[in-house]
């Protein structure tokens, strides 16, 4: 059995083994995606981190409106549904759920879950931006959710058991590191985003030990791996958030003929770009990775920095074009996008497609429409 299939053999079996960790009386912190949680410190608590990262589905978006109001983001309102729903394990299964407040659509997924459910909320500021204060403030902010762990679980967070934590995750953001690195540029790579996704997707609620042991095989096997050239297009993806179970661009790019070779999210994949230091005080150390290091959302500031890295990404990895995908009422995403479209284009010369999804059923064939034909464009170019 290759490590993929047994990461998912391991999957089907994950949600009754979380119930029974909840029966046996261990803790468990539920958080929404976004990379400003530090999980090494729910680790040093004796909690167990479960990111709530499911979308994609558009029942739970129309559950939703039954609580807030329309103009939240299509992905905050499916942590709403889902929950309320009552049908997805993973959203009955927190004890507290923490929500680092990145905009007015995360907190809106505290609000609901505060005032709607039984479930205890805990919130967070982080800052728009990188200067000293903001670095102080979300310092700060970090220490209050230390407190919190502390108070919730009974158990103190020294620095020996935060800076244990740190090395087993830094293990596993070099393991993801090591993954993606194998896909070179101009190459078909030798993981497709879709799987590679789904790598990360999976260590939202996977057993980490367990997940380590396939990483580290996975990572053996695709090193050996013979790649053949598949010719297709080469896309790089942008997005505001790449939900667990929405894969429907994936879905729709393989059956066009293109392919995506890189991808970049605000929400939906676990950081894994830079280590944290083990020297110093370990929560210095985790804001300057989880916080300064990291590149902004496409609402924070300085904006200069995601741009630079997204046409930079682009011509180290070559690729033929750029797809822009963002969830509906995400303005900060919507109104970056118009400036971004014309300087990529205009340093680039490479063509950009903007997606904007609700989770709704109906978008599959314009979808298809338009994916097919920035496909058609980028073959134009290459011939």
């Amino acid at each position: 059995m290759d490590a993929m299939e047994r990461l998912a053999e391991h999957l089907s079996k994950r949600r009754p083994e979380l119930r029974q960790i909840k029966k046996d009386g261990q803790k468990i912190i539920g958080y929404p995606p976004g990379g400003y949680l530090p999980e090494e410190m729910i680790y040093a608590s004796g909690a167990l981190p479960l990111c709530l990262a499911r979308g994609g589905d558009p029942e739970p978006v129309a559950e939703s409106l039954a609580y807030i109001p329309r103009f939240i983001d299509t992905f905050c309102r499916c942590q709403i549904g889902y929950r309320v729903m009552g049908e997805e394990v993973l959203y009955q299964l927190p004890d507290l759920i923490v929500v680092p407040v990145t905009d007015i659509n995360m907190r809106g997924i505290a609000d609901v879950w505060d005032y709607y459910t039984d479930v205890k909320t805990f919130r967070y500021g982080v800052p728009h931006n990188k200067r000293q204060d903001a670095l102080d403030y979300y310092i700060g902010s970090l220490r209050l959710l230390k407190e919190k762990l502390e108070s919730f679980t009974g158990i103190t967070i020294t620095e020996d058991k935060l800076k244990e934590e740190i090395k087993t995750q830094n293990r596993m953001r070099e393991l993801f590191r090591n993954i993606s690195q194998l896909r070179q540029p101009g190459k078909t790579p030798a993981i497709s985003t879709q799987d590679f996704l789904k790598l990360h997707h999976a260590s939202f609620y996977a057993d980490r030990a367990t997940l380590r042991e396939i990483l580290e095989t996975l990572y053996e096997e695709l090193k050996q791996k013979q790649v053949e050239e598949t010719g297709k297009p080469k896309v790089l993806l942008t997005a505001s958030t790449l939900a667990m179970g929405d894969y429907k661009i994936f879905n729709i790019m393989n059956e066009v003929g293109g392919e995506f070779i890189f991808e970049e999210a605000a929400e939906g994949m676990m950081p894994y770009e830079h280590e944290v230091s083990l020297d110093g005080d370990p929560i210095l150390a985790m804001a300057d990775t989880f916080f300064m290091k990291r590149v902004v959302p496409a609402w924070f500031r300085p904006t200069r920095e995601r741009v630079d890295y997204l046409i930079n990404k682009a011509k180290e990895l070559k690729v033929d074009g750029l797809m822009w995908y963002q969830l509906l009422y995400r303005d900060g995403y919507d109104i970056q996008s118009y400036s971004f479209k014309k300087e990529f284009e205009e340093v680039t010369g490479l063509p950009f497609l903007k997606l904007e999804s609700d989770y709704d059923t109906s978008e599959r064939g314009q979808f298809k429409t338009r994916v097919e034909t920035f496909v058609e464009i980028m073959k134009q170019r290459g011939n």
